[in-house]
């Protein structure tokens, strides 16, 4: 518990123990009111203040309003009939301040699962200076600094290991709990916690652009994009508050006047004030304006729990949706670790075709161009390199030692008009052809991430009915992985534009109130992140564009997080709908029962309490997400 929730049971506390002594002590009169007084005060001040404050800023018609409204409304009417019954004014007061108690509680237990999260924000960042080590503020490390992280220290910026081994804890980014071993030139991301050795990393991003800020900046503003659920409980109050208030007038008011006028009987003020009294109490819409918003907020709260950053509740609310799931491949449902495999129908030298396409593709940052690179195993010389043309979905032109040099796909080799041999080799060729010439091509084979042919299946189980795959790969690769993994559509050979081409089509066929999803990880994959109804990001090794275009983040890249991601969007949508199926009826009901005089005022105080108590615990569950 927190300091104001401390305080407010001690409230709760002292309000009982009054009213259990003032109901054994004999008291009357004005001795009795003083002192009933004083524990509706203790239990009821800062509600009667917020009441007050809303009538003099002219936003009368809230919860406070409806309580303060009724509470004192039932002193008075105790005092009217001299009957020396406050209890139920009390106690009205005293069980809405346990509702909000408990309703307090619960959001705090959702917001230190988002606060978990946000332990993974550095305080500092070690820099070797003249021999010693100096703390200093991430903020102020540039690019290129040699940062030293000791065992138990937070990794404060993305970086490459230069230096040393060890083993990280991701669990609080990705919700991984087995350790991941890093060595000299293996990229790792802030926020990870180094276990055993001191590891020295070369910086590769600023802190504003580093992954922890990344993520604590997309869990930050997931509040402000709500779910047409909460949006329509917020219009819902803005009309049913007043709605109710006049309602509650018009009850005290018209039936003793039809009574007094036309009937010619006894007008029995008392008895109706009660009962609009009572009407004000049940009809406190807290049930619907609490649980909402908390059952969306402890879904995304469960769901970063588990290496899923869901950006908003609007888009959990159109997770929970999906019938279609499009992917890219590489990088996606393979693991983007490419090898060079065979070399076939070289008119030179292995290793010169090698170092010809490395020193070719020496200026990009894509997984083949690194696996030549490496095949290559030669420091590159880039000033050998000049004139460097990258062709989107082609490939590469360059000037190698003055040479003319192409590598790419065999659509690159159309384009020069090139003749090129194919290759009966499943894997991505890449053709190289120097001064116009062919000089043969190199197999590349990238590998299935281990958990991709479960995820497909696991989607299937989850009532997704079509599962498709676009990517910029040869037919031989594409059509091998899609039946390796069981997806149902495949589209091969695609440029950027003709991935959201093919969505545009997929978006075309799908039924009313399915949604698309597409998941990716490449700059190329933006605009198709954007264009479907949900986008999702593999977050640990996925670019910044993709991540920034995404709604749904993957923070360790594993495919069958996709699956957990709509288990819990969809187990997060349930509790919302059955709180509003059950609030409403019941609140329904209730106002009926109080208006025609069933229903007193300790049935309305059951009623409203004990509705929101309910609610609040479905909406819990939505943390629960564990063995989904």
């Amino acid at each position: 518990m927190n300091k104001k929730q401390k305080k407010m049971l001690r409230r709760i506390l002292i309000t009982v123990s009054m009213v259990l002594l003032l109901n054994l002590i004999p008291t009357t009169g004005l001795v009795k009111l003083v002192l009933y007084l004083t524990a509706y005060w203790i239990i009821g001040n800062d509600i009667l203040k917020k009441a007050a404050k809303g009538i003099l800023n002219r936003q009368v018609f809230d919860e406070n309003f409806l309580m303060a409204i009724a509470t004192v409304g039932a002193f008075a009417l105790a005092i009217y009939s001299k009957s020396g019954d406050y209890n139920e004014a009390i106690a009205v007061m005293l069980f809405y301040q346990i509702g909000e108690l408990f309703q307090s509680y619960a959001v705090g237990k959702s917001r230190r699962n988002i606060s978990a999260l946000m332990d993974i924000r550095p305080d500092y960042a070690n820099v070797e200076r003249e021999g010693r080590l100096e703390r200093i503020d991430p903020d102020e490390v540039e690019i290129g600094t040699v940062i030293v992280v000791q065992p138990g220290e937070k990794v404060p910026l993305d970086g490459v290991v230069v230096e040393g081994s060890s083993s990280l804890n991701t669990s609080a980014l990705t919700g991984e709990s087995a350790p991941r071993d890093v060595k000299i030139n293996d990229e790792i991301i802030s926020g990870c916690i180094n276990m055993t050795g001191v590891l020295k990393v070369r910086t590769t991003k600023e802190f504003g652009e580093s992954t922890v800020s990344k993520i604590l900046e997309l869990v930050e503003n997931s509040s402000s994009n709500k779910s047409r659920s909460e949006n329509f409980i917020s219009k819902f109050a803005r009309i049913y508050t007043p709605a109710v208030c006049y309602g509650a007038l018009a009850l005290a008011v018209i039936p003793p006047l039809v009574q007094l006028l036309l009937l010619g009987q006894p007008a029995q003020w008392g008895t109706w004030v009660y009962r609009a009294l009572t009407f004000l109490v049940i009809s406190c819409p807290c049930a619907l304006v609490i649980s909402i918003p908390l059952s969306f907020f402890a879904g995304i709260g469960g769901a970063s729990r588990e290496g899923v950053l869901i950006k908003g509740s609007n888009y959990m609310e159109t997770l929970s949706k999906a019938r279609v799931i499009v992917f890219d491949k590489t990088g996606t449902l393979t693991q983007g670790v490419f090898e060079v495999s065979a070399i076939h129908h070289n008119k030179m030298e292995e290793k010169q075709l090698l170092e010809y396409a490395a020193l070719a593709e020496c200026a990009s940052s894509h997984p083949i161009s690194k696996s030549l690179q490496q095949a290559y195993g030669e420091k590159i010389d880039r000033s050998r390199v000049s004139d460097i043309q990258e062709i989107s979905g082609h490939g590469i032109i360059a000037k190698v030692d003055q040479k003319e040099v192409a590598a790419g796909n065999a659509k690159l080799m159309k384009k020069l008009g090139v003749e090129y041999r194919d290759c009966h080799s499943v894997g991505t060729i890449i053709h190289v052809a120097v001064d116009g010439s062919y000089a043969g091509h190199i197999v590349i084979s990238d590998l299935v991430k281990p958990h991709s042919k479960e995820a497909i299946a696991q989607l299937k189980k989850s009532g997704i009915h079509k599962t498709v795959m676009l990517t910029g790969d040869s037919g031989k690769v594409a059509d091998k992985v899609a039946a390796e993994l069981g997806i149902d559509e495949v589209h091969s050979q695609l440029l950027p534009a003709d991935k959201v081409e093919e969505v545009e089509k997929l978006l075309s066929q799908r039924k009313t109130g399915e949604k698309l999803v597409f998941v990716g990880d490449g700059i190329n994959d933006a605009p198709v992140l954007t264009r479907a109804d949900i986008g999702i990001a593999m977050g640990a090794m996925g670019s910044d564009a993709a991540i920034e275009a995404a709604d749904v983040v993957l923070m360790d890249d594993d495919p069958l997080k996709i699956s957990k991601a709509i288990k819990i969007s969809r187990k997060c949508l349930r509790i919302v709908y059955e709180n509003i199926f059950f609030a409403l009826v019941i609140k329904f009901a209730c106002l009926g029962l109080g208006a025609i005089g069933i229903a007193n005022m300790w049935f309305a105080i059951f009623a409203d309490v004990g509705v929101m108590v309910i609610a609040v615990l479905n909406a819990i569950r939505a943390l629960n997400v564990k063995n989904l």
